[in-house]
């Protein structure tokens, strides 16, 4: 299967850090990253590996889908 590259994931980091009264640095510090890389996932400017996704997800107690949302090809409607 060829990669499209508009293909994308958005997440809800963001969303979920705040409604805890996280900072990026202690959510950082919980999944084991850097808070650059929390701070750029949260800006959509990184796709974090299926287990730091899994990590975010369970430390929130959610799923990985909902946080993190498959976009095929810059559709608006998640696949």
């Amino acid at each position: 299967m060829l990669e499209n590259k508009s293909d994308s994931i958005v997440n809800k980091v963001y969303e979920f850090r705040v409604l805890k009264r996280m900072s990026q640095s202690d959510l950082a510090e919980v999944v084991g990253v850097s808070k650059q890389t929390i701070f750029v996932m949260e800006k959509n400017n990184y796709f974090p590996s299926l287990l730091l996704a899994y990590r975010i997800a369970n430390f929130f107690g959610v799923s990985i889908e909902e946080i993190f949302t498959y976009k095929k090809g810059g559709n608006e409607n998640a696949e």
